[in-house]
């Protein structure tokens, strides 16, 4: 079998029906709904890229880290940025969409922080271009941390350990947000997937991947249409599809990626999640509305849930057997899980160990 497929390069212009001389605005990154011209070869991730504002350090990791799993950012001592993206759920939280502050529930499920700094726009909608204006977002969230920056900032700075910490970092004994999410998104690019059996597979390792997972793989590539959407070592196009989900209150659908771009071919649209780790964090869709990998494939089998007028045309049903779905499950189940410690065994600090 081929291991690695790829579908042919298919260019999409930003306005066909411009002409030769005319200059186009510049949207947004956060406003431009595609940005890679793909697909890719599936395969192991490269090295991440680290901005040039924000350096990467020890120092300022292990301060993400402390930072990332501390309740004390939130309104109430009650939430962390671990507690919707936690290391023991597949950087996820068990659904089907998060729970703040209060007890109050979001609309949405806690997309994975594990291999978020491969993707090119964060949260489903893409609102923020980057991981540190994602980190941003949660802490003033009034249902998610609840809190405001200043008010935030504020109870940092009555915290001597993190005075001293972030003079260690940053040279400064003044903390702003920017540090922060600078702190936060240091760590956060540090749980990446290296290890799972497929990575060994691409490696070279043929007894990485059971002969079940094989025609798992060579569904995904091939009959089950997955490379569509999810391809490249990232396993995402980091574009946004509306799958025919069913939405959560038919009555007040959510809107997804139109709230940004408020063009009305984004309406239902939601970025496409990696499938690294998948399996270890159901429930599945923007809206945890499918229960289990075997409900997620037959939402795609069946080419989507609901009649949707905007409906991707890349959702057609796929007519897959009873045994093609289960190799599908079983590649996604086991081979794609990473075993590599910067993504498995990461563990909260202790209370003792968090800044005093």
């Amino acid at each position: 079998m081929q291991k690695l497929l790829i579908y042919p390069v298919v260019l999409i212009l930003a306005n066909p029906m411009m002409l030769p001389g005319q200059e186009q605005p510049v949207k947004p990154v956060t406003a431009v709904n595609v940005h890679v011209l793909g697909p890719q070869k599936l395969g192991n991730l490269s090295p991440v890229v680290v901005p040039p504002g924000n350096p990467q350090s020890s120092s300022k990791i292990l301060l993400g880290k402390q930072l990332y799993f501390d309740t004390r950012l939130s309104l109430d001592n009650t939430i962390s940025c671990a507690t919707c993206h936690d290391p023991a759920m597949g950087w996820s939280d068990a659904g089907p969409t998060s729970t703040g502050i209060s007890g109050q529930k979001g609309g949405r499920r806690s997309p994975p922080v594990s291999n978020a700094a491969y993707s090119q726009l964060q949260f489903w909608d893409g609102r923020a271009a980057t991981l540190e204006d994602q980190a941003k977002g949660p802490i003033a969230n009034p249902i998610e941390m609840g809190s405001t920056h200043d008010v935030m900032i504020r109870t940092v700075e009555d915290i001597p350990g993190y005075v001293e910490e972030f003079k260690k970092v940053f040279g400064t004994s003044t903390i702003t947000i920017d540090m922060v999410a600078d702190a936060i998104a240091a760590f956060e690019r540090t749980v990446v997937t290296t290890d799972s059996p497929f990575d060994r597979y691409v490696r070279g390792d043929e007894e990485a991947l059971t002969r079940m997972e094989k025609k798992g793989l060579e569904i995904f590539n091939g009959k089950g249409h997955c490379t569509l959407c999810h391809w490249g070592p990232y396993f995402s196009d980091g574009r946004f599809h509306n799958l025919g989900v069913a939405p959560t209150d038919p009555a007040s659908p959510d809107e997804g990626r139109f709230v940004v771009t408020n063009d009305p071919a984004d309406k239902g649209a939601f970025k496409t999640p990696t499938i690294r780790d998948v399996a270890l964090r159901a429930p599945y869709m923007h809206n945890g509305s499918e229960k289990d990998l075997d409900a997620g494939i037959d939402l795609y089998n069946k080419g989507g849930r609901v009649k949707d007028a905007n409906l991707d045309p890349l959702i057609l049903p796929l007519s897959l057997t009873k045994k093609e779905k289960e190799a599908l499950v079983s590649f996604m189940k086991r081979a794609m899980t990473s075993t590599n410690p910067e993504v498995s065994g990461v563990k909260p600090p202790s209370v003792s160990d968090l800044p005093k």
